[in-house]
């Protein structure tokens, strides 16, 4: 090997051994900036920067599905705005809609009629792109780039990684059959129930979760994954600074 290919080599295993080193802001950091990104969007499109926006949104739109009725609004009348069949009494997407913006869902005017109608496939098919197109308007304010459940999800991941580094030496992996019970089993109940109501399957009548259970679903899930991931992580890392500072001794080389 030439002495231009060792002393890359060596500089590259200097720069993986320093991020093995610090390794919790190297994951932290970006997982926090995707985490906050969702509520520039929405920050963006109110003091009417919308290119820049509109940006935000397609980036995340691989992500999530981007719903209207199941996301968060800022610097509106509410925060959410659910279905009119969550028989909440919040003002619902349904009057929102039909009162802000009916010229965007006149497609769809079955849909306002009864809002129990979601038997009609091509109804609810549009419902649900228009919804993820609609990003808002100055009344019922504008959306955060990521649904309700997956904004709780990245939120919890990302708190849950913070107290893993403050209490590291304390915590040990979560246990997998904890993990499928309080991680995976409150989001899949909550999520496939909703989605075995819909066209085409149909098994029950239509329903469509409240904001409060996709929050605390999405959250005890971001959480579970942080409590399993990050020790792992850690070792993964430890393990990595290790087999350098081994090979540098065996090489002589000085990190």
């Amino acid at each position: 090997m030439s002495s231009n290919s060792r002393s890359f080599a060596t500089q590259m295993n200097r720069f993986v051994y320093r991020m093995s080193q610090h390794w919790a802001w190297v994951v932290l950091i970006p997982l926090g900036i995707f985490t906050l990104m969702p509520f520039v969007a929405p920050t963006l499109s109110y003091v009417g920067w919308n290119s820049a926006s509109q940006a935000v949104y397609t980036f995340y739109k691989p992500f999530c599905h981007q719903f209207g009725f199941r996301s968060f609004y800022l610097f509106g009348l509410q925060s959410v705005y659910p279905r009119a069949n969550t028989g909440t009494a919040l003002v619902t997407y349904e009057d929102i809609i039909l009162e802000t913006a009916p010229s965007d869902f006149a497609h769809i005017q079955n849909l306002y009629a009864d809002s129990s109608n979601d038997s009609d496939l091509m109804d609810w098919a549009n419902l649900q792109w228009t919804a993820r197109d609609h990003i808002g308007n100055p009344t019922m304010g504008y959306k955060v780039a990521v649904c309700e459940r997956d904004i709780s999800i990245y939120g919890a991941l990302f708190v849950g990684g913070v107290l893993y580094v403050i209490f590291q030496k304390r915590v040990r992996p979560l246990p997998i059959w904890l993990y499928i019970w309080l991680g995976l089993g409150p989001i899949a109940i909550d999520g496939l129930s909703q989605l075995l109501s819909l066209p085409p399957f149909e098994f029950w009548a239509v329903r469509e979760t409240l904001p409060m259970f996709r929050v605390l679903t999405g959250a005890t899930f971001g959480f579970m994954n942080a409590w399993l991931g990050f020790p792992y992580l850690k070792m993964s890392f430890d393990e990595t600074r290790w087999e350098i500072e081994h090979k540098f001794r065996q090489a002589g080389i000085t990190l």
